[in-house]
Formats: C-alpha cells, sequence, structure tokens
C-alpha cells in the first residue's frame, strides 16, 4: 500500500480491530457505534456471541442482521468472511466504513489480506487492542507469545486499554516495549477503550477542516481530551508521495492524516496515513478543500510546525 497510486475512490473503507481475549475490542466498537452520528457502520463478527451490541443500541433484528440506531448494521460471518463481504456491498443504503473484529486469538492481518480480494473495499486500518495490565506478560508466556506478537506486530494502531489499572511505572514500561518491538504502529493509551471514532474512520476530514479554520489551537475532541487537529497547506504541484512519506515517518508524530494534493500533472490526490500506514490515490472530482491535509495527533506539539518546515506547507491558523 506504501507508496502506491490505487484508483479505487467508490471502495467502502475496511478496519480491521483485533487484539487477545479480554483486550476490549467489544467495548471499543460499542462506543464507536455510539458516535456514528449519521456515518452507516457496517460492523462484522464471527458470532453474535463474541460481540454483543449494547440493547439500547438495537432497533431490530433480521435472522443473522442486527439494525442499530443511525443505520448502523451487524451482522455475523462465521467461519466465511468473503461470502460475508459479497453480501454487504449489495446493502442499501450502502454502508460509509465497514468494521470487522476478529476474534480473540485470529490474526487481524490475515482478515486483511482477505478484504484485499475484493475490489469494493480498501483497508483503511488494522487497529490491535493491547491489555495494558496484562500484555506484555502474556507475550512472554509459552502459550500465547506468539499470537499476541503477531497480532501486535501487523498493527497500524495499538490501543494499550485499561491504563487505569495498571502502576505508573508499569504502564510506562509497557509503552516502551510497545514502540520499541513495533515500531511500525503509532501506540494510544486508553481507559475502556474510548477513542474518538474519526480516529478510525476518514469520513469526516472536512468536518475536522471546517472546525479548525474556527479555532485550530483547540481540540475539536470534546468528548475525549488528549486528540487535536490542525490543517496543513499546500501548493499547487506538490508531490503527493513525498507529502505521504514524511506524514507516515515515526518521527511526525501523527497519528492519523487525510488530504487532497494538486500534483504537478494537474491530478488531484488523495492523501493519508494511519500510524506508518500510507496511501496515494487519484480522487474523484469534486473533492473539497485540495490542497490541504488534516493532522491528527495525540496532544497538540510542534508537530504541525515541524512538518510546514519539512514539507514546505504552511500550517493553517485561522
Amino acid at each position: 500500500m506504501n507508496g502506491a497510486v490505487r484508483n479505487t475512490p467508490s471502495a467502502m473503507p475496511v478496519t480491521v480491530v483485533g487484539g487477545y481475549l479480554g483486550a476490549g475490542k467489544t467495548t471499543l466498537v460499542n462506543h464507536l457505534l455510539r458516535q456514528a452520528n449519521g456515518l452507516r457502520l457496517a460492523v462484522l463478527v464471527n458470532d453474535f456471541g463474541d460481540l454483543p451490541i449494547d440493547a439500547e443500541l438495537i432497533e431490530s433484528q433480521d435472522g443473522n442482521v442486527i439494525n442499530i440506531s443511525g443505520g448502523c448494521v451487524c451482522c455475523s460471518f462465521g467461519s466465511d468472511l468473503i461470502t460475508a463481504l459479497m453480501d454487504l456491498r449489495n446493502l442499501e443504503p450502502r454502508p460509509d466504513h465497514l468494521l470487522i473484529e476478529a476474534s480473540g486469538v485470529a490474526l487481524p492481518g490475515a482478515i486483511a489480506e482477505s478484504v484485499s480480494l475484493i475490489q469494493d473495499f480498501s483497508l483503511d486500518s488494522i487497529v490491535v487492542l493491547a491489555d495494558a495490565e496484562t500484555v506484555y506478560r502474556r507475550s512472554r508466556q509459552r502459550y500465547f507469545a506468539d499470537t499476541i506478537n503477531r497480532q501486535l506486530s501487523c498493527a497500524d494502531l495499538i490501543v494499550l486499554n485499561k491504563c487505569d489499572l495498571p502502576g505508573r511505572n508499569d504502564l510506562s514500561e509497557t509503552q516502551a516495549w510497545l514502540r520499541n518491538d513495533f515500531p511500525d504502529a503509532a501506540c494510544l493509551r486508553t481507559q475502556r477503550a474510548e477513542l474518538p471514532l474519526r480516529l478510525l474512520t476518514d469520513k469526516d476530514a472536512s468536518g475536522i477542516v471546517a472546525e479548525t479554520r474556527v479555532n485550530a489551537r483547540t481540540s475539536p475532541f470534546s468528548d475525549h481530551p488528549g486528540y487535536v487537529t490542525s490543517v496543513l497547506e499546500f501548493p499547487k504541484g506538490r508531490d503527493p508521495n513525498a507529502i505521504a512519506e514524511v506524514l507516515a515517518h515515526e518521527d511526525s508524530g501523527l497519528i492519523r492524516a487525510k488530504g487532497y494534493i494538486e500534483a504537478a500533472d494537474g491530478e488531484v490526490y488523495t492523501v493519508q496515513t494511519v500510524g506508518r500506514r500510507s496511501e496515494v490515490r487519484r480522487s474523484h472530482a469534486g473533492v473539497g478543500s485540495v490542497g490541504q491535509v488534516v493532522l491528527i495527533a495525540p496532544e497538540w506539539q510542534v508537530v504541525p510546525a515541524k512538518l510546514a518546515d519539512v514539507l514546505g506547507g504552511r500550517v493553517h491558523l485561522d
């Protein structure tokens, strides 16, 4: 995916959610559904018993499909993920984003490879939850180590969950281990898997731009303190692949970036990064905010100014 130009603007973006048993995948998915706010999310799970949708979110159930308030749906796929994906792309209205919840012992990278086999879907990111209290210990134990380490190794975002449980020193050591052993992933701390939906989807980038124009120095994540956005502006003729490479570098300090760049050939390209993963693809006609890239970082630092210096862009602070 890195550095490639793709021509699938209509492909449904997919987020694979993985992590070992008890890491908080169920809590995360229900939390994301509560934030949908008009975004049509589809959720695929191995079995409804593995991912109970909170009762207050359910509007109705029809066979193996649960209808969720706000136009979201959840359905099971058992062992036949490909068939479930084929069925899902025929839904009307079409979902805006797909979440696939892997079982606690599954390898999310393998699920991502299955997604890549179907043209109408595009992998957005692999998110792996880790139990802050137990993940380091389990990663050293004979019966758990291989699965846990393979799950973490394919992550774009590692969500170190249940950070209210370990001691401060243990938590710092665990996070240092994750950053050292799995450098290709951005690592985030959470309690109760409370992540903003916009960290895992790219559908409201224009909304982030609008909010940032009003007050770029104030986090728009009012319900999730600790995350902020800013906007980098670029003139026409910049190389979108070069921009993506810098934004996806571990030194960027970013969790996610999304925007539209007009290249020297006059084409407009979507530039997107999640953790260390980057994607550049030709954009469909009529996209807004051309020349602007939205940045999401864990906290306000000098990240936007530093990236502006490196990339020759300008920080938008109106």
